[in-house]
């Protein structure tokens, strides 16, 4: 037999086992598990099989280290009949040692075992193996200066409408040629590459290569071969993407980067432009961020500045302060004013100590204190800083000190120490404040009718004091429960002028943009409306009567006919429908010989708090009314103030405190 058609024997026994090896399931397992093997055609003539084989063990061995050196080799060994060819490839990622022990172990099944391992006898001298990551041939017929054979294998499960599936062919075709271009210029003869088919939502992955001794032109036209035989080679079969294989190159691609490495990709192709988004995002973030910052400058400024003018309105009301405390003392005389230091309130409140501590103002606290000389004495101590505070001192001193009546808590001096303390001395009340005993159920028996009487009697005469017999005409504007003291003999004095207002004889009312008072007390147009006249402390009066006769809360909730209704609204219900009685507190119950007194009592409250300020009683008409007999007819009271409906279910217990006093702008 000749030498060419020896040649061309093998080289169809070559395709033969090409055709075979190529229709390969992707692993899933491990990666050098065999994938194939073909046997070829046994030797010819009188080729001896002990030189042969141990031409292969030396071809082995070059093989080896040849891919250990360079990912791939070529050699041969010995002389016809008995000389040995052969070629090995490792993947690209997977070279130098890593790849030269899977090649020997490959190569010792080849050359020693290839009988038990491949069922191809000892006289079969052309193996192909394929593993995933290395392949090789061995024969002995000279296989490596020819073409390489024609061949693709695998397959895809790509399945789409005809033009979707045309799109894709052409997608795989134009990955794999673009990354064949560049692994043929590559020393290494090894590329791979990305691509993107967003219709479908897939992202495709590629992979060439060739032995490194082949040139550029030999490697392109090897890897432009298995090119050619697409897609008509590859019908759908459950894969998920396809490999073409022959000994001395490779294409393959898949729908997954699972089968080598893609942190060095020679190629990403229709990469997604980059969304704006983030440009819009980056635009909106700086964008809030300059706003905050101008805001947060902008309310630094503001705060800074307030602070300033806070400051500076100190400075000015405590040497107002001053002033006045010395235009006072010029004008009074020894009165009873004094200015005390700041070590004798020091002294007398044993050091502003908690035990000593009577209560929390709104501006300050107040203590007790004893004064050397055995007088008693309410200490309160404004909290530093305080504006507001400031200026409740300014009005006291201005007011209260002035101000002389059995019925008002008597003012004894004041203590200035620098910018920051400002002390005012009252008398002291032993029993304290009126709601601590009229709200509280056990206390409250204690406050028999004639006792409430006196109570109700000396603050009203407080008031028309005030409002028409002083030579101020002045609105307290918070008149509650709380600012009424109780002396050692349960005369009740007003008290906490920090809020009052001066009024000219000549106005009876005027508008104001602070509106100052306690929730449940204030009158409803100088809520609304910030209109402050005396008729301002008759609503709050008739309030704290209702609360007095009844020993309940304004702000508590009062059921009436399945709904809730506030103090001043239940009173009126009741007394439309001739009630009242309900309404008076239950320690007071069975004293009949004051019958006529406290439905006359809950009369004058009703006409107190309606809620026309027109409607409403002058204090003079008030103290008329609550010392009138029997025989005075009075006016029929209108519908009160505030007169709401609050859902059931949302009673309050009538001894929670909700005296809370508010200073609003408006």
């Amino acid at each position: 037999m000749s030498a060419s058609v020896v040649h061309r024997h093998f080289l169809l026994l070559a395709v033969a086992l090409v055709a075979l090896a190529m229709t390969l399931l992707l692993p899933t397992g491990a990666e050098d598990t065999i994938l194939g093997h073909k046997c070829g055609m046994p030797a010819a003539g009188n080729a001896s099989s002990d030189a042969y084989r141990s031409n292969l063990n030396a071809l082995a061995a070059i093989l080896v280290a040849g891919a250990r050196a360079n990912g791939s080799a070529v050699g041969a060994v010995g002389a016809p009949p008995d000389a040995a060819y052969g070629v090995a490839l490792c993947r690209g990622d997977f070279t130098s040692d890593a790849c030269a022990r899977g090649l020997g172990d490959a190569l010792h099944s080849a050359v020693n075992d290839s009988e038990s391992a491949f069922g191809c006898g000892r006289q079969v001298r052309d193996v192909t193996l394929f593993y995933d990551r290395y392949q090789l041939r061995l024969s002995g017929v000279d296989f490596l200066s020819g073409d390489e054979p024609r061949w693709a294998g695998n397959n895809t499960n790509f399945v789409a409408p005809a033009d979707a599936a045309q799109r894709f062919d052409g997608l795989v075709k134009e990955l794999v040629t673009t990354i064949a271009a560049i692994a043929a210029e590559r020393p290494d003869r090894y590329a791979t590459g990305r691509s993107r088919f967003e219709e479908q939502r897939l992202t495709l992955y590629g992979l060439v290569q060739c032995t490194v001794d082949m040139s550029p032109e030999r490697c392109r036209a090897c890897l432009d071969g298995l090119i050619s035989a697409f897609p008509a080679t590859f019908r759908p079969s459950g894969q998920h993407g396809g490999r073409i294989l022959v000994p001395r190159c490779t294409v393959r691609y898949e729908t997954d980067d699972t089968f080598f490495n893609t942190a060095n990709l020679s190629v990403d192709l229709h990469k997604p432009k980059p969304s704006k988004s983030w440009l819009w995002a980056t635009i909106a973030v700086v964008s809030v961020l300059v706003l905050a910052a101008s805001f947060l400058l902008h309310r630094w400024r503001k705060i800074r500045r307030k602070r300033e003018l806070a400051r500076l309105e100190l400075r000015r009301l405590s040497l107002a302060v001053k002033s006045v405390i010395n235009l006072w003392r010029m004008e009074e005389g020894n009165s009873g004013f004094s200015l005390y230091d700041f070590s004798q309130m020091k002294g007398a409140t044993n050091g502003f100590s908690i035990e000593n501590k009577l209560g929390q103002g709104g501006f300050g606290a107040v203590y007790k204190g004893l004064l050397p000389d055995g007088l008693e004495i309410a200490v309160k101590r404004l909290g530093p800083r305080s504006l507001q505070g400031l200026l409740e001192f300014k009005n006291e001193i201005q007011l209260i000190a002035k101000l002389q009546h059995r019925s008002l808590v008597r003012l004894l001096g004041c203590c200035i120490e620098g910018e920051h303390e400002k002390i005012l001395v009252y008398e002291y009340m032993p029993n304290k404040s009126l709601d601590l005993i009229i709200f509280d159920s056990k206390k409250g028996v204690s406050l028999d009718w004639p006792k409430r009487l006196n109570i109700i009697n000396g603050i009203s005469q407080g008031l028309l004091y005030l409002h028409v017999h002083s030579r101020l005409c002045v609105v307290h504007r918070d008149l509650k429960a709380t600012n009424i003291l109780l002396d050692s003999e349960m005369n009740p004095k007003i008290s906490d002028f920090g809020m009052a207002r001066i009024f000219s004889s000549s106005v009876a009312e005027s508008n104001t943009t602070r509106i100052v008072g306690t929730h449940g007390y204030i009158a409803p147009e100088y809520a609304s409306d910030g209109v402050c006249s005396v008729k301002s402390d008759v609503f709050s009066f008739g309030v704290l009567l209702l609360e007095i006769i009844s020993g309940t809360m304004t702000t508590g909730s009062y059921r009436y006919d399945g709904k809730l209704y506030k103090l001043i609204a239940y009173a009126w219900l009741l007394w439309k429908a001739g009630q009242w009685q309900e309404l008076v507190d239950r320690c007071l119950i069975g004293n009949q010989e004051y019958h006529f007194t406290m439905e006359r009592y809950v009369h004058v409250a009703l006409l107190c708090v309606q809620e026309s300020a027109d409607d409403r009683p002058a204090m003079d008409e008030v103290v008329k009314m609550l010392s009138s007999g029997e025989g005075a007819v009075l006016p029929e009271p209108k519908r009160p103030a505030y007169f709401n409906v609050r859902p059931v279910g949302t009673e309050m217990s009538a001894s929670c405190d909700m005296s809370i006093s508010i200073t609003l702008s408006r």
